[in-house]
């Protein structure tokens, strides 16, 4: 006798651009189904179940050991059929407990199948999918009063459980995989009723018939991890192919043109992490150093449009990066300048100045030891892992936009740049008497101005370039000057705490070399007009607009 069981029937899709899934999910109409109620939200913890033999799944089927905050329940499913986005499976449930073996779960039909196909074999773990669940009910309109948003679902009309899925999968501890996905489960009525549903999600930009079940992604995103005994030796990611420039154009969404600024920064921080390491070339220091400092600026343009709770942590773990890359960078900076110093004095005085070289070239060495220790932690590895998943997922993290909100880069961009814009000419009423640090703040005000510009170039106007070399210029002087600052600073610290141990040769030599940076600071403080007005002048005010203009 052929046992009939219960068969799920629903629309899988795909979810490229988040905010087509959410503009689905807060729609009130779909295809003639109206929504009741609002999304309701849900966290979800799936285990995916099988003997280590394989046993169920070489019978079509799998378990599913799902845990919410309404307990444990066991569902059993079959492989099922796919025909595009139509998905249809058998699929039987009941309760269970997360830590024991079947055998001890409460009788029901999907556990006596697990004992009929496994035995008493015990079941092993194959991958955890973790998700973020958004649902909502939907209900045929006109069928019998249930669209008119009592919440009441009774009655002989079709039914729809719409879900929108922000899936982790899990694989050996660490998430190996991130995705969004649109379900649509048929929970009353008859296939024929998704066919109005099936031909609007079809049709829409960003979603794409989903392959196959979320097991079978997670599965395959599982078998290409394979974490070797040194992986925390080696750079934590693979190469991520790029373009010459991040490729942002005036239609992308404004989280996606974050992606892609991210992306671009991210590859170019994986191919000098190697380099990095080895540390014989501080080019490839200070190129990790640039990306992860464009990244973080790109955080602060585009941060907007992802949710700030899950991806603050990203953020944090940039941040300590850039802090342990700049503390040996600064000390490289350092060193070469005094080195450059050294070579255009006399043999004494470059003698001299020896015992400070030597101090910064051991700060700078403790600080590496820190960086690789970093590097080569744990830690790191998952976050570039996670932060690759992130930066490769389209949607992923994504917040939800209405359609009248400025969510692309023609709608966003201009005031972003010119907000940046503005910090830069704040300092016009202080320049003329503003110290080495309020001029260090403007430095950075224009740093971002130009990351800010950097970011969309290939959206604006051809006067883009020419704004970018006058920011450049400004920002180069006003960064000689910090430098020369730091240097003095430094080189009076070091009088100051080793002066008894130095000769009266090599004190004489330290303080000519503070004299000249002291001196130096003062020379460019007195020059920085000039690359000011190239940025505050009426030129650049014309060239920025007429960029703007091409959004």
């Amino acid at each position: 006798m052929t046992v009939q069981r219960p068969v799920e029937i629903e629309l899988k899709y795909a979810v490229a651009d988040r905010a087509s899934g959410e503009r689905l999910l807060e729609s009130e109409v779909l295809a003639g189904f109206r929504a009741v109620g609002s999304p309701r939200p849900l966290q979800l913890e799936d285990r995916y179940l099988d003997s280590a033999a394989g046993a169920l799944a070489r019978a079509g089927f799998y378990a599913r050991l799902r845990t919410s905050a309404a307990g444990t329940v066991v569902t059993v499913k079959s492989a099922g059929t796919v025909d595009g986005a139509l998905q249809r499976r058998e699929e039987i449930e009941g309760p269970a407990e997360r830590s024991a073996e079947p055998i001890a779960w409460p009788s029901s039909p999907a556990r006596s199948l697990i004992l009929e196909l496994c035995g008493d074999a015990p079941l092993v773990e194959l991958v955890t999918i973790r998700q973020f669940r958004r649902r909502r009910d939907l209900v045929a309109a006109g069928g019998d009063g249930t669209a008119g948003g009592t919440g009441d679902m009774s009655g002989d009309g079709a039914a729809v459980e719409l879900s929108l899925d922000e899936v982790d999968v899990v694989a050996r501890g660490r998430v190996v995989e991130r995705f969004v996905e649109l379900e649509l489960e048929l929970t009353r009525g008859v296939e024929a009723d998704l066919a109005p549903l099936r031909t609007l999600l079809d049709g829409t930009a960003g979603l794409s018939p989903a392959p196959g079940s979320k097991l079978e992604r997670a599965l395959d995103a599982s078998r290409h991890t394979t974490p070797g005994k040194d992986a925390a030796r080696r750079p934590a990611s693979a190469p991520i192919p790029v373009g010459k420039t991040p490729g942002v154009t005036a239609d992308d969404l404004h989280a996606e043109a974050g992606r892609k600024v991210l992306r671009f920064h991210f590859a170019r921080m994986i191919d000098r992490e190697a380099g990095t390491r080895e540390g014989s070339k501080p080019v490839e220091l200070h190129a990790m150093r640039v990306s992860t400092r464009r990244m973080r600026a790109a955080w602060r343009v585009f941060g907007d449009g992802f949710g700030p709770e899950r991806t603050r942590k990203f953020r944090r773990r940039l941040q300590r990066i850039a802090t342990l890359l700049g503390g040996v960078r600064d000390l490289d900076v350092l060193a070469e300048a005094t080195e450059a110093y050294a070579a255009s004095v006399s043999d004494d005085d470059r003698a001299g100045i020896e015992p400070l070289l030597a101090a910064w070239r051991g700060q700078r060495d403790a600080a590496r030891v820190l960086l690789v220790r970093e590097l080569d932690s744990g830690g790191h590895r998952h976050f570039m892992d996670a932060y690759r998943a992130f930066v490769l997922t389209p949607g992923a993290e994504a917040l939800a936009v209405e359609p009248t909100v400025p969510h692309r880069v023609r709608d966003t961009a201009a005031s972003r740049i010119m907000l940046a814009y503005e910090h830069v000419r704040a300092y016009e009423s202080v320049l003329r008497w503003a110290d080495v640090a309020t001029l260090h703040e403007l430095r950075i005000a224009a740093k971002r101005l130009r990351y800010t510009l950097e970011f969309v170039r290939e959206a604006l106007g051809p006067e883009t370039p020419a704004l970018l070399r006058r920011i450049v210029a400004l920002q180069d002087h006003l960064g000689a000057m910090n430098d020369a600052e730091v240097s003095a600073t430094m080189a009076r610290a070091f009088l100051v705490d080793r002066g008894a141990e130095l000769t009266e040769a090599q004190t004489a030599a330290i303080s000519r070399y503070l004299v000249s940076r002291e001196r130096e600071v003062l020379r460019l403080k007195r020059t920085v007009g000039a690359p000011w007005r190239g940025v505050a002048g009426l030129t650049f005010r014309r060239g920025l607009g007429r960029a703007l203009a091409a959004l």
